[in-house]
């Protein structure tokens, strides 16, 4: 697959085909590949809790919220649920400052979602959850902090890229549940220097 094509089809689903199953290795593959990422200052203060059962998977999945923008329709729609989640965790004996590693966060996440992707899989990163909440329903160690969830799975949803208009940005779904991402242009995006 053509590096573009990865890249567009790394969307945020919100939708999955509950009667397919996402095995522990899969799931150790996507962590081996976040496990050769970038980190800051090399210090790999990130961990992660591999949910693949339908018991940690029902005792996350209600923990979180989706598509605030779309509100108050409720997704995923019940019989769509990921079969899979990644907990990416901060051990804060290695570092309790959140913020800084948040851009290694970020870097995990991604690097995670386009190697699913690539299995032909799809996922959401979800961020609003209470992490002590995740933490008390799994079990965690006190120092093993949530800072961003992977719900991953085989989406059974369209989602299709639009160009922005005037400035519109917002996402949306029609009727059939066909979800619309609109992106702003690439000239909207580069930044040119201004000549006097």
């Amino acid at each position: 697959m053509e590096y573009l094509d990865l890249v567009r089809k790394n969307r945020s689903y919100r939708g999955f085909d509950s009667t397919f199953t996402v095995s522990r290795k899969t799931l150790e593959s996507l962590v081996e590949f976040a496990r050769l990422a970038p980190s800051s200052v090399n210090l790999q203060p990130l961990k992660y809790f591999l949910s693949y059962t339908n018991a940690t998977n029902a005792a996350i999945q209600p923990l979180t919220a989706w598509a605030r923008r779309l509100q108050p329709l409720q997704l995923p729609k019940p019989g769509q649920y990921p079969t899979a989640f990644i907990v990416i965790l901060q051990d804060l004996s290695i570092s309790e400052n959140i913020d800084r590693f948040a851009k290694d966060v970020g870097i995990v996440a991604q690097t995670m979602l386009l190697g699913a992707t690539s299995m032909g899989l799809g996922g959401c990163m979800i961020g609003n959850f209470s992490p002590e909440k995740v933490r008390e329903a799994l079990s965690l160690a006190p120092h093993l902090q949530p800072v961003l969830i992977l719900a991953l799975g085989k989406p059974v949803e369209t989602i299709v890229l639009d160009e922005a208009r005037d400035g519109e940005i917002a996402y949306w779904r029609e009727e059939d549940g066909t979800h619309h991402v609109p992106k702003r242009p690439l000239e909207e995006l580069i930044v040119r220097l201004e000549r006097p």
